[in-house]
C-alpha cells in the first residue's frame, strides 16, 4: 500500500545551551532555515526564515528566541509545517549559526549545546554538536519531498566556518 504513508508533515527544532559565565559575552545562537525551489533544489534559497523574520507564507517560524541561552528548557524553537509548503518548494533545510559580535566563536566555545528534531512526540534526532566543535554554523536537518509530495528528513550534523549571513548562502549546497 503505497497510498497511506503522509510522511514527515510537522516538525519541531529546538536548539539549547548554557549561558556564558558572567565574564565573558553572551553565547547567540539562531536557528535558520531556507527552502528551495523544485526547478532548483541546490541553488539559491528560495527564501530563508531566521530570528527576524517568518516566511511568507506562514509555515515555518520562530516559536522562541534566545540572546543568552538564559531560557527554561529549549532556548530557540522553531515549527516548519511542511504539508502546507505549496508544491513549488522541494527542499527545506535547517542550521543554527552562532552569532559571531563578539568575535569568532565555535562549538567548542558553546557550554552544553543540544539540538532535538521532532515530529509531533516523535524525537527524529538529537545531538550536541560534538561533531563539528571547531564550526561556527551547522547544518542540522534536510527535508525533501518525493515524487509523490511526501517529504523526508534526512539527518546530519555538518559544520560550516562562517558567519551567520554567509551561511544562509552556503547552508543548502550539496555536501562533499
Amino acid at each position: 500500500m503505497t497510498g497511506l504513508n503522509k510522511g514527515i508533515r510537522k516538525v519541531e527544532l529546538a536548539v539549547k545551551w548554557d549561558p556564558s559565565p558572567s565574564d565573558q559575552p553572551p553565547t547567540d545562537l539562531d536557528i535558520v532555515a531556507a527552502t528551495y525551489l523544485a526547478d532548483d533544489p541546490y541553488g539559491a534559497p528560495a527564501y530563508v526564515v531566521h530570528f527576524d523574520s517568518r516566511s511568507p507564507d506562514g509555515t515555518i517560524y520562530l516559536n522562541r528566541d534566545s540572546l543568552d541561552g538564559k531560557g527554561f528548557g529549549w532556548d530557540e524553537v522553531m515549527t516548519v509545517e511542511l504539508y502546507r509548503l505549496d508544491g513549488r518548494y522541494a527542499r527545506v533545510v535547517v542550521g543554527v549559526a552562532i552569532q559571531q559580535r563578539a568575535g569568532r566563536r565555535t562549538f567548542v566555545g558553546v557550554l552544553n549545546p543540544a539540538l532535538r528534531v521532532r515530529e509531533d512526540y516523535t524525537v527524529l534526532a538529537q545531538d550536541d554538536f560534538g561533531d563539528v566543535l571547531g564550526a561556527t554554523a551547522a547544518r542540522v536537518a534536510e527535508f525533501v519531498r518525493d515524487s509523490s509530495g511526501e517529504w523526508t528528513f534526512h539527518p546530519g550534523v555538518h559544520g560550516f566556518d562562517t558567519d551567520p549571513e554567509g551561511f544562509a548562502r552556503v547552508m543548502g549546497r550539496p555536501l562533499s
